[in-house]
C-alpha cells in the first residue's frame, strides 16, 4: 500500500455538493492500493499512520503523532497514487488494485485506525471527490509498506 500523507489544521472531502467527511488538525491521508496488498499490509500501514511522528513538540522538534496532539485523520482513496508515467503522457494504471480489492482492503486501514483509537473521517470509495486542505507546514510524506 502507499500513502502521501499531509499534516493539516484542518481538511474536508466533497462529493456531489455534499461533505462526506471533515476533521480538524491532523492528518489528510490519500490510500492506493496494489495487487499485491492485503490486510496485513492494510493494518501495517494504519498502525504506521497513527504512529507516524509529524507534529512538532514543545522544542519544536516533529517528535509527536497524531495520538498526542489530540488530532483526526481524512482518509479518501486514491488508484492513482499507482500510476506510472515513465512511458508517455498518459499514466497507466495497470499498477492499481481494481476496485472490488482495493475497497475492502481502505475500508481495513480506517477500522484499524479506529482500533487504535482514531478519530477517522473518510471519502466515498469510487466517487468522484473534491478534496480541500490546509496543509500544516507544508509537511508531506510518503508512506509504503
Amino acid at each position: 500500500m502507499r500513502a502521501v500523507v499531509q499534516r493539516v489544521t484542518e481538511a474536508s472531502v466533497t462529493v456531489d455538493g455534499e461533505v462526506v467527511g471533515t476533521i480538524g488538525a491532523g492528518l489528510c491521508v490519500l490510500v492506493g492500493v496494489t495487487h499485491d496488498d492485503d490486510e496485513a499490509s492494510a493494518r501495517k500501514l494504519a498502525a504506521k499512520l497513527w504512529t507516524l511522528r509529524l507534529f512538532a513538540d514543545a522544542d519544536g522538534r516533529m517528535d509527536l503523532d497524531v495520538d498526542a496532539i489530540g488530532g483526526e485523520l481524512l482518509v479518501i482513496s486514491q488508484f492513482t497514487l499507482y500510476g506510472d508515467t515513465r512511458k508517455g503522457r498518459r499514466p497507466s494504471w495497470t499498477a492499481a488494485a481494481p476496485g472490488p480489492r482495493a475497497e475492502p482492503l481502505v475500508a481495513e486501514v480506517v477500522a484499524e485506525l479506529r482500533r487504535l483509537g482514531a478519530t477517522v473521517a473518510t471519502g466515498r470509495f469510487g466517487a468522484m471527490m473534491q478534496v480541500a486542505l490546509v496543509n500544516d507546514g507544508p509537511v508531506t510524506v510518503v508512506v509504503e509498506t
